[in-house]
């Protein structure tokens, strides 16, 4: 790719070698340790599902009861796979029996472990061997309807009743939606469990749950086949339970889940240790299920400033990039996000936001980038909102976002109506059909503002990235440093459900999805 803004590509690749030493040194503390997140991970993996008879989920049962024991740092897939050789229950009998107390698989005596292994393995391929034939499914559908050239439009649902959401999104299906999100109920990134069953109330969204991932991608297959085109299913992965709900967005065939590295230690208080470890198993199974990651820079913006910051966006997006693809995300299905948020009354800043949208686009030619709608700004202004949203629309047509989360003209009002979504999609639709060329036939002023600004935004970037890897990403996020934020190493939420591996550990959902299912 030319770069329409002479971009100093020198400078890019030390900026990526930067964030790529970041992230190996994250990485080397991250395989050191698991988490109660990634045990229950593979509990759900192995077959493990349900509550008890007080609504607790019996992954999380099992899992406590290894923990308590002092075992979270065996695993529990030599627990579980010692407590089948020696029970000869499946996983769901053996969870169920501890739920009852009547049985502690932290005091069976332990078979050999080449035993255990080979007994987990069997029921892990099974697993494995179901998600890749959803994805199998997906591409199947993309196979006959072809993929979306251009942008996706992206909407979002957020009634709280699963019911309402699937209302919701058959109807922005036939307006002309591409994805649906169904926005997760306010406050579920912090609860260390996940909820059972299909959901009929939530605050500000719908809980994440196995079965309402269930029933919207039943709904939306429907849709797809009404409408002659695939749309796209896109849920949550992100606070304390990230892999775990990846887990089930993959068994459920999501499409897209908000996947973010840093997102839930700068803006949920979420430990930086334990989301750092529950970053790279939930990724590892988003890349294995084909789901398109969302990543949260576009969030900076709302705590820091558009035109100052500019330079920490694209510094995270580096360093997101980098442990996407230390778990085995390729670029194609990184959706990095950045977002469309300086003030409307700064002078020429449509200029910069078109020019740090095709800096990104030039950075990262192969991501699916996610490109936020103006909000900050929003007013209740309708009018000046719906031409907000129209030169937004206008920057990703011109510089080939791909992931394009609607903006509403009543964003600073209510959670949008149909006719608001449905206006929306017709300013979206209008503009991408009228422009659809305009970027491939227009150039950009050698040594213009926006040349000058996105490589000042470059510069800034690899100078950031650069104090980082002198003094890591843990000392730098106890700084402050993105999103103006400060988070100390051994504070927030989670941090007990953190445990060094004890030799012995093995998780076999690693090894299988590492090599494609194959292993």
């Amino acid at each position: 790719m030319k770069s329409k803004l002479n971009l100093d590509f020198a400078a890019v690749e030390k900026a990526r070698q930067a964030a790529r030493t970041i992230a190996e040194d994250t990485q080397r503390f991250i395989l050191q340790h698991t988490s109660v997140t990634i045990e229950r991970t593979c509990a759900r993996l192995l077959g493990i599902d349900g509550v008890d008879t007080y609504e607790v989920p019996l992954p999380n049962l099992v899992v406590e009861s290894i923990k308590n024991a002092g075992g979270l740092g065996l695993g529990l897939s030599a627990y579980l796979g010692n407590a089948m050789i020696q029970t000869d229950k499946t996983p769901q009998q053996i969870a169920e029996a501890v739920a009852a107390g009547e049985l502690d698989i932290t005091k069976l005596k332990m078979a050999d472990m080449f035993e255990i292994r080979a007994k987990v393995d069997t029921a892990a391929r099974q697993t494995v061997a179901r998600i890749k034939t959803n994805r199998e499914r997906r591409e199947e559908f993309l196979g006959r309807f072809g993929d979306k050239q251009g942008p996706y439009i992206y909407v979002i649902v957020a009634t709280g009743n699963i019911y309402e959401d699937i209302t919701q999104a058959r109807a922005a299906a036939a307006q002309g939606a591409d994805v649906i999100a169904v926005i997760r109920t306010t406050g579920q990134s912090l609860l260390d469990f996940v909820p059972y069953g299909a959901t009929t109330e939530g605050f500000g969204g719908t809980f994440a749950t196995q079965e309402n991932f269930r029933l919207m991608r039943e709904a939306l297959d429907e849709a797809s086949e009404k409408h002659g085109r695939y749309i796209r299913l896109c849920n949550y992965c992100s606070g304390l339970c990230m892999p775990e709900i990846a887990a089930m967005g993959a068994l459920e065939r999501l499409d897209m889940m908000l996947n973010d590295a840093l997102y839930g230690i700068l803006f949920r208080d979420i430990n930086m240790q334990r989301t750092m470890i529950d970053q790279h198993f939930s990724r590892m199974i988003n890349g294995f299920a084909g789901v398109i990651i969302n990543t949260g820079e576009d969030n900076y913006l709302t705590t820091a400033d558009a035109v100052e910051e500019a330079h920490t966006v694209l510094a995270s997006q580096l360093i997101n990039e980098q442990f996407a693809l230390m778990s085995g995300v390729p670029e194609e299905q990184q959706g990095l996000g950045h977002a469309f948020e300086i003030t409307p009354d700064l002078k020429n800043g449509f200029l910069y936001e078109l020019a740090q949208a095709q800096m990104a686009r030039e950075i990262f030619p192969k991501a699916p980038l996610k490109y936020m709608p103006p909000t900050k700004f929003k007013t209740g202004n309708i009018f000046r909102g719906h031409i907000q949203d129209a030169l937004f629309n206008m920057v990703t047509i011109m510089t080939g976002q791909k992931v394009h989360l609607l903006g509403m003209l009543t964003e600073a009002i209510h959670t949008p109506l149909m006719s608001d979504r449905a206006l929306s999609i017709e300013n979206a639709r209008y503009i991408f059909n009228t422009m659809a060329d305009l970027g491939n036939e227009i150039e950009f002023k050698s040594g213009g503002i926006m040349e000058q600004r996105a490589n000042q935004v470059l510069r800034e970037a690899v100078a950031m990235l650069e104090t980082i890897r002198s003094d890591g990403l843990f000392k730098t996020l106890e700084m402050g440093r993105f999103a103006g934020v400060k988070r100390p190493l051994n504070g927030g939420k989670g941090l007990d459900g953190v445990a060094t591996k004890q030799d012995g550990y093995f998780n076999p959902f690693i090894e299988l999805m590492q090599q494609g299912g194959k292993a």
